[in-house]
């Protein structure tokens, strides 16, 4: 098993500016790619950014191209997301997933963190 402790989010003040966390716990060694997925009121649950282990191999959801980066510290089992240039339709439950397969949609996330609510203010 892996675990999943996400930290950041919160209400976005200022120049639209956050970041995100996961560290992963447990079995990690089986862990192959995370990333970020999010989730808006009556939307479905979509691909923020994803990166894998071995050659940092990073995709990122059409809308987040060129505002968010995805990096990631291997020793530490952390991933980390830097959001730039938020905007009120970037408001969702933000959620850390993990996969010894590919990350590459939500239905192939095995592990999934608790999730974390980024709100951007109109």
């Amino acid at each position: 098993q892996v675990q999943l402790v996400e930290s950041g989010g919160g209400a976005v003040q200022g120049i639209g500016s956050m970041r995100l966390s996961c560290t992963a716990s447990g079995n990690t060694s089986a862990v192959r790619c995370m990333g970020w997925f999010r989730q808006a009121p009556g939307k479905e649950r979509e691909r923020v950014a994803v990166i894998y282990r071995k050659g940092d191999s990073i995709f990122y959801g059409d809308s987040m191209r060129g505002r968010f980066t995805i990096s990631q510290d291997s020793t530490k089992n952390t991933v980390f997301l830097e959001m730039n240039g938020l905007n009120p339709e970037d408001t969702a439950m933000y959620y850390c997933g993990a996969s010894g397969g590919h990350c590459s949609t939500p239905q192939a996330i095995t592990y999934w963190g608790q999730g974390t609510q980024v709100t951007v203010p109109s």
